[in-house]
């Protein structure tokens, strides 16, 4: 993303230099995803039409007693909006469905229209001493819900039984490829609802369990979002982050703790971390969560790619079980 300088024979860059053609780098990235956006965009939707399905079960309120009927009438859900994938031929979507629909899944939310959604749990959330959501970032969906649904369970696997995981695919994300993943939108309209299932996630496990957020890439944008005056939520950790639109740890208005790590090979750093407003829309998301500057606790990752941060035995992922259970002292920092 954008033109590097080259440094003069036998000498070194222009740091300065390079740092002032930030605006112009965005300025270019911008109309590079614009042009991109018109192409692709008419392509995929002649290509993708709506995939149909039933509306989302209606469970009752989540309570100790009613978390297991609301498990099993998203599971109906996801078994009926199998089949009616694959009634319309899509039958990667209906393998999809079935597989969410299997007696082990454990879903407090499914939603099988359009992008789809789903909101899974491993682990035993009533038994569980600590909870770890997590918030996917961009091109996620029930078409890549196999990637996130891995992160989850290794996620899972490195913290142990006593912390449940919640894979919370509970919004319409971007296209890593848009106009829209440039903006705070998608999360402005994601955050209500991350906050209202924060809160009655709260309800259910009660006072003493400690939750956290695990949030990736765009997911960072919404997390932020959601975090002002939300005190349900023990710890934020932010990876992969293109900015949170807040300028600092302390904007967030959050009395959670917040965290926050990029890996050595994440092409996120690429990004121009600026924000400016366009006929009206905010562009970029400001300030980069791991700068000191910005007042996050930083971890290690290990020399680490965007989609890695989850890599079983991995540095960030040791870190992320370690914030996830609580067991912050074992945290290695940056």
């Amino acid at each position: 993303m954008g033109v590097v300088t080259r440094p003069e024979a036998g000498g070194a860059p222009d740091r300065r230099s390079q740092r002032g053609n930030w605006p112009a780098r965005l300025r270019r990235t911008l109309l590079a995803l614009l042009v991109a956006t018109a192409v692709i965009a008419p392509i995929s939707a002649a290509a993708g039409p709506q995939i149909p399905a039933p509306p989302p079960a209606s469970p009752a309120p989540l309570t100790p007693t009613t978390l297991r009927a609301t498990y099993e009438a998203n599971r109906e859900n996801a078994a009926e909006a199998s089949r009616m994938a694959d009634a319309h031929g899509d039958r990667s979507r209906a393998a999809t469905d079935r597989s969410l629909a299997e007696p082990s899944r454990q879903l407090l939310a499914f939603d099988g229209r359009g992008p789809g959604q789903a909101v899974e749990v491993f682990g035993d959330l009533l038994k569980a001493g600590r909870i770890a959501v997590l918030v996917p970032g961009s091109d996620t969906s029930l078409d890549t819900y196999g990637r996130f649904h891995k992160a989850a369970v290794a996620l899972h696997d490195r913290t142990g039984p006593d912390t449940a995981v919640i894979a919370w695919l509970g919004y319409e994300t971007p296209a890593t490829i848009s106009t829209t993943v440039l903006t705070p939108t998608r999360a402005e309209q994601a955050a209500p609802h991350l906050r209202r299932f924060t809160r009655d996630l709260r309800g259910l496990v009660g006072a003493s369990t400690g939750i956290s957020l695990i949030c990736h890439s765009y997911g960072t944008v919404v997390c932020a979002r959601a975090a002002t005056g939300l005190d349900d939520i023990d710890d934020i950790a932010l990876v992969g982050s293109p900015g949170t639109g807040a300028d600092s740890a302390a904007a967030l208005h959050t009395s959670a703790r917040v965290w926050a790590a990029r890996g050595a090979d994440d092409w996120i750093a690429m990004v121009p971390h600026t924000r400016a407003d366009l006929f009206g829309t905010t562009l970029g998301f400001g300030p980069d969560p791991t700068s000191p500057s910005f007042g996050a606790h930083p971890f290690t990752t290990g020399p680490i790619g965007h989609s890695d941060y989850f890599t079983p035995n991995s540095p960030s992922l040791k870190n992320l079980a370690h914030i996830a259970n609580g067991t912050l002292t074992e945290v290695t920092h940056a």
